[in-house]
């Protein structure tokens, strides 16, 4: 029984890196000047892949000849899926360099555009179809910059568009729609889900005589639960301020492999209590792990730190 635990204790570990993956997103930065809008949109690699096939010769690997072959259809089918409107116009893009930068996920194209107006923008309508159609959980994440301000904001396939006005700035908007998305991001993370409920089965449940059975009284039931689920938000809280300001960053593959870890852990919990005693504590130390994989997403888009503060 012990040696096909180890065994499989050793399997989940090694498929660590398989488990942990960044969501898909991309980057939209734009830029109003006059009647122009100047633009640079970052979007992975193998999201394009998966969308028109970069893949030339389909040994998994891709390479710029590759990627530069298909420019053409880059740019086409990203155009398609991009409509800037000012008072009432649309705003024709085009496309006037391809780059390859790298994010803490991977690599990623990177397209820089101007869109013409027919006159200064006074408003400015924004929307986004990126790879819904493939990915119902693609997240578009928007920077503007407007008369030395900036907004932001997130497309979603049930939140494709947004309207700007460039003379002010709604930070109420800006904060629900985070807070939204926040929320929205923890409840589809089942990485995030799986490790509270492998920590929280513990204090209403334990096994006694090999059952589950009641945990005791209901206030301290409450009380270990609280603890445990106020933890976890303060260090999830805690390391977005701290990415903010620019205080601590890791290595996206070492954070991801660390969640998909944390799980693993919590679960064995389970089987011997006396490993996690403490349990409040695990969700503090691994919640400011997990609250990275947040933060990752907000620096890939460079977000001013009043923009992250807010």
């Amino acid at each position: 029984m012990v040696k096909r635990l180890m065994l499989l204790i050793a399997t989940l570990l090694l498929s660590l890196p398989a488990w942990a993956h960044k969501p898909s997103d991309s980057y939209l930065s734009l830029s109003v000047q006059n009647d122009r809008v100047e633009g640079q949109w970052d979007i992975a690699l193998r999201d394009l892949n998966d969308a028109i096939g970069l893949d030339a010769d389909g040994n998994g690997e891709l390479t710029w000849g590759e990627v530069r072959g298909k420019h053409s259809e880059i740019s086409a089918y990203a155009l398609s899926r991009l409509t800037l409107t000012a008072n009432q116009q649309t705003c024709p893009a085009q496309i006037v360099e391809h780059l390859i930068d790298r994010h803490t996920d991977g690599a990623y194209a990177v397209l820089r555009f101007r869109a013409d107006c027919s006159k200064a923008v006074e408003q400015l309508v924004v929307e986004y179809h990126l790879l819904f159609d493939i990915d119902a959980q693609h997240k578009g994440l928007l920077r503007l910059t407007q008369g030395g301000q900036t907004s932001t904001a997130i497309f979603s396939q049930e939140s494709p568009s947004r309207e700007f006005s460039v003379a002010g700035r709604s930070y109420r908007h800006e904060i629900i729609q985070f807070v939204h998305e926040g929320t929205w991001h923890i409840w589809l993370g089942f990485d995030h889900v799986l490790f509270l409920l492998a920590l929280l089965l513990p204090a209403v449940m334990v096994r006694r005589d090999n059952r589950w059975q009641a945990a005791g009284e209901f206030s301290a039931v409450c009380w270990n639960v609280l603890s445990i689920v106020t933890a976890f938000t303060v260090a999830h809280s805690l390391t977005l301020s701290l990415a903010a300001l620019d205080i601590i960053r890791l290595p996206s593959r070492l954070v991801e492999s660390t969640i998909a870890a944390s799980v693993v852990l919590a679960g064995l919990g389970n089987l011997y209590p006396t490993m996690m005693s403490r349990r409040w504590m695990i969700a503090f130390g691994f919640g400011l792990i997990h609250g990275f994989g947040f933060a990752a997403v907000l620096t890939d888009l460079g977000l001013p730190q009043d923009s992250l503060l807010v």
